[in-house]
C-alpha cells in the first residue's frame, strides 16, 4: 500500500540535477498546492572553514524584489532620535521598557536596532536574543547612528545572515507567488554581498552550492553558471 502523499511523490519524481530559477520555479508552481503562502528559502554552501573565528561570515543585504516577509521592528533608543525611529516605520521604541518586554516575552519582533550608546542596556540580554538570531550587531547594519536608515531597511525587505556550524548560509528571499525575474534578482543580490563579506583567509572556491525551496517542497540545486554574482 502506498502511503505517500501527492505532495511527496511529486517530490520524489524531481531530477536530481541543476536548475536554472525559472525551471526551478516551474517545479515548484507545479506540485501540490499548500494551504497557505509558501516561503521560497535558500541554502549556500560556503568554502570555509567555520571552526575558525577569522572566517565567520555575516550580514545584511537589502533584496531588490523584498523578503515577501513583514518584518516587525523595535528601536532602543530615546530623545530626539525616537521620534525619527517611529516616522521610519519602527513598531516599537524605547529603553528599560523595551527590555522588560523582551525579558518577558511580551512581543515578538524580527529585528532589533540599537544606537551605539544604547547597547548598554541592550547587551546583557544576549542570551534572550542571540538564540533568536535578533542581537545587533554592527555588521549586520542593527547597531548604528542612522536609525532612520536601518528601520527603512528592515522594513523594505533587508535580510540578515549568518553561515552556521555545517559553512551554510540559509535565507529566506521570496514567496511562491514571486516570478522567477525577482527570486533571480534577489539571489544574485545575496550573493554579490556575500562575496563581498568573503574572509581573506578563505581559500578556493567561496560559492560552492546553492539550493533553493518551498516551505513545502522539494529542495532544488542551482546551476550556478546561470547567475550573475
Amino acid at each position: 500500500m502506498n502511503n505517500k502523499s501527492k505532495r511527496q511523490e511529486y517530490i520524489d519524481s524531481v531530477e536530481k540535477k541543476r536548475y536554472k530559477i525559472s525551471e526551478a520555479m516551474d517545479i515548484f508552481n507545479n506540485s501540490p498546492k499548500a494551504k497557505f503562502e509558501e516561503s521560497l528559502d535558500v541554502s549556500i554552501k560556503l568554502g570555509i572553514d567555520p571552526e575558525k573565528s577569522d572566517q565567520n561570515v555575516r550580514g545584511a543585504t537589502s533584496l531588490p524584489s523584498g523578503s515577501g516577509k513583514s518584518c516587525k521592528v523595535a528601536v532602543f533608543v530615546e530623545g530626539d532620535l525616537a521620534k525619527d525611529a517611529k516616522e521610519a516605520g519602527a513598531d516599537a521604541v524605547g529603553m528599560d521598557d523595551l527590555v522588560k518586554k523582551l525579558k518577558e516575552n511580551q512581543e515578538d519582533f524580527d529585528v532589533i536596532i540599537a544606537t551605539p550608546d544604547t547597547m548598554k542596556i541592550v547587551s546583557p540580554l544576549g542570551k534572550i536574543l542571540g538564540p533568536k538570531g535578533i542581537m545587533p550587531n554592527p555588521k549586520t547594519g542593527t547597531v548604528t547612528k542612522d536609525i532612520s536608515k536601518a528601520v527603512e531597511n528592515a522594513k523594505a525587505g533587508q535580510i540578515r545572515y549568518r553561515a552556521d556550524k555545517g559553512g551554510i548560509v540559509h535565507g529566506r528571499i521570496g514567496d511562491l507567488s514571486f516570478d522567477s525575474t525577482k527570486i533571480k534578482d534577489n539571489l544574485e543580490a545575496l550573493l554579490e554581498d556575500l562575496k563581498r563579506n568573503k574572509p581573506p583567509s578563505s581559500k578556493g572556491v567561496f560559492i560552492k552550492k546553492v539550493f533553493l525551496s518551498s516551505t513545502m517542497g522539494a529542495g532544488l540545486e542551482i546551476d550556478l553558471s546561470s547567475l550573475r554574482y
